[in-house]
């Protein structure tokens, strides 16, 4: 190996990592209390270290340099030296090459060795000085040029809206209208087989779980698994190979990149699921992959009462500290790179209120937030906040700032245990047409709007949709932790036997739930999400954690898609396009000439909703009329029973026309009438004035 000592020139601290200029590489690097950062070439396979420098120059909290006549390909790692001591936070090590945050593209295979960790596996306090760069994942410097045509971004308004929740693999994999070689890719998203299954069934904007490199988890990969779903970034601007078909001689930078194109052609928008909340260094007995060696006390919040232990609000043994200017720019840099390089239209963030804390708690003007606002390009763009996380008053449901979406995990509960009612889990008649109209207890108070609330029953995290109306009890034997991971169990299938049947009624009663659930959400006010293969009838067979079953648990079986769900999905979907039943403003109870209000409830004999009758336990039949809905400016009437005996439900005055009916298998609702209707058990109806 050569020591360099003379090619490299002081360059320029920015922008961050390494990039080539068209005649050079500027490569720089942040790190408060590093002493010193040497620079490590290698062959293109990143096999043999080639040489080694010290970055020449620092300004301020920058460390860097410029090696001329250096080109894309080249293959480098970083060696931060500086204090070795865990007490105070400090963990720097030299005998251990590291990644660098701001990398494009990455070489070679993460592989569990003790190399890898930079203290001791026995002794916590003790540097492990054995060098690790043989098995380090190293950067690829890269060329950021790429022909976009005339791409973009299909901006879908918010009240048109449909999120679809999917995973790159488990989508494609297993679609045989899709070339082998392309299942399960990036590629494989992009294939027109996959964009006709989205448009036909009338999605708009395609939610990806997490692309950025992520590592298997350690105890994962003892057990020959792997973390499927990616929720353990080490690189946050850098796709993850293991989605890339390589079809073509492409880069996973630029199948991305051609997936994307492809998908905005057919005015399809593109989110990330991103993960900024934690890194795969886990905790104070983890790798020293990237940030815990390059500045450990920047990256990360420690513990006030045991700077060797790291605070941990994810649950995954780290925190990133947003609190720090650079971290925060790492954040905001890497958001950016996927809007302007990667051109993507949004991105929904993880345990995000680990963003938005402050030196005491959750802060809805924190740093990140009004970056953000600001910014001429992600202030644009949609972002979707997952609002909870596990740190102390970590609950922040409906306390985002305005603009944000946020999963609302209310309406979730609400839905399940009003149309799968058992014992604590049942939801009143109030709460149901609280959740159906928006949240607005939640989201208008504070002047945000209906559309900010991200309905749904059913994500990744949990049964499907025909496992919620299947199964008791969770079924995760295979994810290694004997049964104990997950939700404990699920409110109630209340269908009888659990599992797959062949008991014709309990078959009949599990698919009208599962339409009265769907309808529940793609009708409902607010932006509706799907997941994945749930209008497919998708089943993990009971598993509702299969975070780490990359294998036929979690991929989509399209052999076997249950057409009539499929049918009944679209159907809804379009109704939901023509007719926009609840609208996208909040509702006034104002009267028209008629006396009629732009919004009121019934109950079935046609009396009107008093305080006894919204809370009664164990849900009822409901009537809601709503005033000139925002796609026809009629009169729509949508009535509702989960309960288990049929109804007549006496109509307001009119003639009235039935659109849907989700106790129809075959879902055509052939009704006209004037005074009641047939209103079946487990159901849910939309009809308009005639």
């Amino acid at each position: 190996m050569e020591i360099l000592t003379t090619s490299l020139r002081a360059g320029k601290p920015w922008p961050l990592g390494g990039h080539w200029d068209g005649h050079g590489v500027n490569f720089a690097v942040f790190s408060d209390h590093a002493e010193a950062m040497e620079l490590c070439l290698f062959d293109t396979v990143g096999a043999l270290e080639t040489g080694r420098i010290f970055l020449p120059a620092r300004t301020g909290n920058v460390w860097h340099g410029y090696l001329p006549q250096a080109k894309p390909g080249l293959v480098y790692g970083l060696r931060a030296y500086g204090p070795w001591n865990p007490a105070k936070g400090q963990r720097f090590n030299p005998h251990k090459l590291l990644l660098d945050p701001y990398a494009r593209e990455l070489v070679g295979n993460f592989v569990w060795r003790d190399e890898q960790f930079g203290a001791h596996r026995s002794h916590s306090q003790a540097m492990d000085t054995r060098d690790n760069s043989t098995f380090a994942l190293k950067a690829r410097v890269v060329g950021e040029a790429y022909d976009w045509g005339d791409d973009k971004p299909p901006a879908v308004p918010l009240a048109d809206t449909v999120l679809y929740e999917l995973h790159v693999k488990g989508f494609s994999q297993l679609n045989p209208a899709v070339p082998e070689a392309l299942r399960g890719s990036y590629a494989g998203l992009a294939h027109e087989a996959s964009i006709t299954h989205l448009k036909q069934l009338g999605i708009t904007s395609l939610s990806l779980l997490p692309v950025h490199h992520a590592l298997d988890e350690e105890r994962l990969a003892n057990m020959h698994l792997t973390n499927y779903w990616g929720y353990n970034s080490v690189a946050f601007f850098t796709p993850a190979s293991r989605l890339a078909s390589g079809y073509g001689g492409l880069s996973p930078r630029n199948e991305f990149r051609a997936m994307v194109k492809a998908l905005h052609a057919h005015g399809l928008e593109v989110l990330l699921d991103v993960v900024y909340n934690h890194t795969a260094e886990s905790d104070h007995t983890g790798p020293t992959l990237s940030f815990r060696g390059l500045d450990n006390a920047s990256y990360y919040r420690l513990r006030a009462d045991d700077l060797s232990l790291y605070e941990n609000h994810t649950g995954c043994g780290n925190t990133l500290d947003v609190r720090h200017p650079r971290v925060l720019q790492l954040v905001l840099d890497s958001l950016r790179f996927w809007v302007t390089d990667m051109h993507v239209d949004g991105f929904r963030f993880d345990l995000a209120p680990v963003l938005g804390r402050g030196d005491h708690g959750f802060d809805r003007n924190a740093a990140l937030f009004a970056a953000i606002a600001q910014d001429p390009v992600l202030s644009r763009v949609k972002l979707i906040a997952e609002p909870w996380d596990i740190g102390p008053k970590g609950y922040q449901l409906g306390q985002f700032p305005c603009g944000w979406l946020e999963w609302n995990d209310r309406f979730r509960d609400t839905m399940r245990g009003f149309w799968l009612p058992q014992g604590r889990h049942t939801h009143s008649r109030g709460e149901f047409a609280l959740r159906l109209c928006g949240s607005a207890d939640l989201f208008q108070q504070r002047h945000r709007m209906p559309a900010e609330s991200v309905n749904y029953v059913i994500s990744h995290d949990g049964f499907t949709l025909h496992d919620l109306v299947s199964y008791n009890h969770r079924h995760n034997h295979a994810n290694g932790e004997n049964n104990h991971d997950g939700t404990s169990n699920n409110m109630s299938n209340n269908c009888g036997a659990e599992g797959p049947t062949h008991d014709v009624a309990i078959a009949t009663l599990r698919a009208k739930l599962q339409r009265a659930l769907m309808a529940s959400t793609v009708l409902a006010q607010g932006t509706p999400m799907l997941c994945a293969g749930d209008e497919m009838g998708h089943s993990q067979h009971g598993n509702n954690n299969p975070y780490c079953q990359n294998n036929t648990t979690t991929w989509i079986d399209w052999t076997h898609t249950d057409t009539d769900l499929l049918a009944f999905t679209t159907k809804l979907l379009r109704l939901r396009r023509q007719l926009q039943p609840l609208g996208s403003q909040w509702y006034t109870g104002k009267t028209d000439p008629n006396g009629r209000t732009d919004l009121s409830w019934f109950q079935s004999q046609g009396e009107a909703m008093h305080g006894a009758a919204w809370n009664a336990p164990g849900g009822g039949t409901l009537g809601c009329l709503i005033g000139k809905a925002g796609g026809t400016r009629q009169w729509l009437l949508l009535l509702v029973n989960p309960q288990a005996m049929d109804r007549q439900f006496v109509l307001p005055a009119g003639s009235w026309r039935a659109l849907l009916d989700t106790s129809n298998v075959d879902h055509d609702a052939d009704w006209e009438g004037t005074s009641s209707y047939p209103l079946a058990a487990h159901s849910l109806v939309l009809l308009i004035a005639a």
